[in-house]
């Protein structure tokens, strides 16, 4: 229930007391942690140990066993199992859900990151343009519910802002002696599970006019991925969890389209290639998929292996067993694997070409030009020069070197162009909002106490958050 709202309004704070919360609520996963004092000064790129990852989705085995996030670490069989995601498209739309997994999370017994909500200030990320409604209903949650004793909602780039920018360009690591301060200016590009967004920042604050969004992100290459499986493989479509595995553990972006796919290209009947496994990275390898049945002998149980793993491609294997089959041999304990080829590079092509597969937008490089033509031509020289990938899909191999290598070729060479990805980019947002939280008097301005909730309402928060996100229009 909720608690009584003192008559008297109080003062904005110039500091805030208790523990700072960081919740990066993403589509795929939840970058939780509390932020009690400084991350470490030796390796400020690097998210230490009070970030979990906790799987934002409530799933259900095909045992009919229901996991609630951090729960899912425990399961055993992956296999054809059913997820419900509090977040769509970017916006958290359903709180039912997420109430359960943040309990589980955050407030039960045996909570992964255990905190009192009263006495606790919350740090949230939320989707570009979340509509009004979907705002109130956060709020409403935030204050009325779990009755956290303030909050900020940002978009999840903006923290970002307040890392160590100029290291991941090869400059010296800033002091540690001030408080942290937002970067001056940079560009965001965050491609995470539900789209791919386009950020420009001046001081902290994005320009709400040059944002832009690609409705290309992780899960849109899963179901690809799934699809082209089904129709060359296996029957793939209800095996979301082991698709994801395979997209993150094999597939690359390529810097030559014509090229690799002139590479795995398998011939005309009975023509034989050699290219699919030649050199030393051959393009073709055999996944393995994984076991997920379990053998009990006596009171021993063993359970297979869990997780799928690559091999390099024998195209005789199976010519190979026959013949050993039909020459008496034991036969072997059965595997079952699938040969990838050109699917591990056209999948994340979608990002960079999504007309490939009808949709009408422009691709990633394109999508930055345009976000930079938004902004007035004396700021993009400092945006070019500054451009940071986060996200997940920002760990497959080669899609730096490429984004780089194309913007090179749609931008002017008198602008200084700079591309980097983190050492961690997954939780790269929440280690800016941990150094954010070292700030407690600037994070008391940015911030909305329980008691102004209680008092203003959510317009009134509303209209706090949006104010300094509609400080730079052009």
């Amino acid at each position: 229930m909720p608690r009584i709202a003192k008559a008297a309004a109080a003062a904005p704070p110039k500091s805030l007391d208790g523990d700072v919360l960081i919740v990066d609520n993403g589509g795929y996963t939840i970058k939780a942690g509390l932020a009690t004092e400084r991350p470490d000064p030796d390796q400020p790129e690097q998210p230490d140990q009070r970030c979990r990852l906790i799987p934002n989705c409530i799933a259900q085995g095909r045992d009919k066993h229901t996991w609630v996030g951090a729960q899912l670490d425990r399961c055993r069989d992956y296999g054809e199992m059913v997820f419900r995601r509090p977040v769509e498209r970017g916006a958290l739309v359903n709180w039912e859900a997420e109430k359960e997994i943040w309990e589980q999370t955050f407030v039960d017994a045996d909570a992964v990151v255990k905190c009192d909500p009263h006495e606790t200030n919350l740090i949230l990320t939320e989707g570009l343009n979340t509509p009004q409604a979907l705002q109130n209903n956060c709020d409403q949650m935030i204050f009325e519910y779990f009755e956290f004793q303030s909050c900020y909602r940002c978009l999840g780039p903006s923290l970002s802002a307040y890392n160590d920018i100029q290291h991941l360009f090869g400059a010296p690591r800033r002091m540690w002696g001030a408080a942290p301060a937002p970067a001056q200016s940079m560009l965001v590009i965050d491609s995470g599970y539900s789209h791919t967004t386009v950020t420009p920042f001046i001081r902290g604050r994005p320009v709400q006019s040059a944002i832009r969004r690609l409705d290309i992100g992780g899960k849109f290459m899963t179901n690809y991925l799934k699809e082209l499986v089904s129709m060359r493989h296996y029957n793939m479509m209800d095996e979301t969890y082991l698709m994801n595995e395979v997209k993150e553990s094999v597939c690359f972006v390529t810097s030559d389209l014509s090229r690799d796919l002139d590479r795995t290209w398998k011939g005309r009947m009975g023509e034989h290639r050699t290219t699919m496994t030649a050199g030393h990275d051959p393009i073709v390898i055999d996944y393995v998929l994984p076991d997920y049945n379990a053998t009990t002998t006596g009171t021993t149980t063993t359970h297979h292996h869990q997780h799928g793993y690559t091999r390099p491609h024998d195209p005789t294997r199976s010519s190979k067993l026959r013949n050993r089959l039909a020459a008496g041999a034991h036969q072997p304990s059965l595997e079952e694997y699938m040969t990838l080829g050109n699917e591990r590079f056209t999948v994340p092509e979608l990002l960079f070409r999504p007309g490939d597969v009808g949709l009408r937008q422009a691709g990633l490089p394109e999508t930055v030009m345009q976000s930079l033509h938004a902004l007035p031509q004396g700021l993009w020289a400092p945006m070019l020069g500054h451009i940071v990938v986060v996200g997940g899909n920002a760990r497959i191999r080669g899609l730096i070197p490429r984004l780089e290598s194309e913007l090179q070729q749609l931008t002017s060479s008198d602008f200084l162009l700079r591309v980097a990805a983190p050492a961690d980019p997954v939780t790269y947002n929440w280690l800016g909002g941990a150094l954010l939280a070292t700030n407690k008097p600037l994070l008391a301005t940015l911030s909305v106490t329980r008691q102004d909730y209680l008092e203003h309402g959510s317009h009134w928060t509303a209209r706090k958050f949006a104010a300094g996100a509609n400080e730079f229009a052009w």
